[in-house]
């Protein structure tokens, strides 16, 4: 199991979720109850392998006091109205601990694994957004439902439907992003976004700052008002010649990054965009090996933070304060000695 540590450089949310790890279900409130017992703020999960509401429900009911959260939870393949139960519904079962993070997913999953029609997803997520909480809005005060948009026109809710007010009806979203119209929609319409590991401090700084900037003025907002969350791209160990293995485990999964056409945009504001076109080149080839190469030293330090656990939370601090509010790190934790280390760099992170 592995307590993946979200913290706003002085705050501190973990997740027990990675990508690529099979999470246990029968363990996860027992998760859930080790990350509150060690101190964090809040448990997230993201959406690839279980049902993240699912999980968050056995986390609400083993805990008392972290908060709980989808760190990116498929928005568009399903409803406003069935998104808006399932967070109302845990909103009320963890009294208030509960934030829901969205995601639009590509294009190829949302018709090829969701089997669904594809609309312009910044514009789909504002009014996706607006019409979750239009249906929050009638539940917790009994105004008729009524939004009508481009892609929503939901206007019935009966009695039968109707789970009425809760006592904590302000849930926080999170918007997944990276291009400009994604990042401006959640200043616009969310209370943060979040951000691709690929995100560097360079292109957070010119790119993604500015453009969350501009959506939460159309709002009457700041920048301050939203919450830049980055679950960067990470590599430590406890020492230099373990951190070396790592490192090239890191390498790859840049590399597959390099390789993904949604997030060019990232490796272009390093004038890599070349290495991205060679790079999709080779993983459409299947030369793996070769792809791997295509990431030097000097791109896999600028996209990823490598470094043993006596430094790595110093150098998370100095390469994102400034930049970002939160930041999720992880590290296996399957005894007290690495409770210890990982409590450490918490404390380093936090300053």
């Amino acid at each position: 199991m592995k307590p993946e540590t979200l913290l706003p450089l002085g705050k501190l949310d973990p997740g027990l979720r990675a990508p690529d790890v099979q999470l246990d279900i029968g363990q996860f409130g027992e998760g859930a109850a080790l990350v509150e017992s060690l101190g964090y703020d809040a448990v997230l999960v993201e959406e690839t392998k279980d049902d993240p509401y699912q999980l968050l429900a056995l986390g609400a009911a083993a805990t008392t006091s972290v908060g709980l959260g989808t760190s990116v939870a498929m928005a568009f393949p399903r409803s406003p109205t069935i998104t808006a139960m399932s967070a109302w519904s845990l909103q009320k079962l963890s009294n208030g601990r509960f934030s829901l993070g969205l995601g639009s997913q590509v294009r190829g999953h949302v018709r090829r694994r969701f089997g669904m029609e594809w609309h312009a997803p910044a514009p789909w997520m504002r009014d996706y957004v607006n019409a979750m909480r239009a249906v929050w809005d009638t539940w917790q005060t009994g105004a008729d439902l009524a939004y009508e948009s481009e892609h929503y026109n939901i206007n019935l809710m009966v009695p039968l439907f109707d789970p009425g007010p809760i006592e904590h009806p302000r849930i926080p979203i999170t918007i997944a992003a990276i291009g400009p119209n994604m990042c401006a929609v959640a200043g616009e319409v969310a209370d943060g976004v979040r951000l691709h590991p690929v995100c560097t401090p360079k292109f957070i700084d010119e790119e993604v700052r500015p453009a969350v900037a501009r959506g939460a003025a159309r709002a009457g907002k700041t920048l301050d008002d939203v919450d830049i969350c980055l679950k960067p791209l990470v590599g430590s160990a406890a020492d230099e010649a373990s951190l070396a293995t790592v490192a090239e485990t890191v390498r790859a999964r840049a590399a597959f990054y390099l390789s993904t056409p949604a997030y060019r945009r990232a490796w272009e504001s390093h004038d890599w965009g070349d290495r991205a076109d060679e790079a999709a080149k080779l993983s459409k080839a299947q030369k793996w090996d070769d792809l791997v190469k295509v990431v030097d030293d000097e791109m896999l330090h600028t996209v990823a933070t490598i470094g043993t656990f006596d430094t790595i939370g110093g150098q998370l601090s100095d390469r994102y304060e400034g930049l970002i509010d939160r930041i999720e790190f992880s590290t296996a934790v399957n005894n007290p000695d690495d409770e210890a280390i990982l409590s450490g760099i918490l404390d380093e992170i936090r300053g």
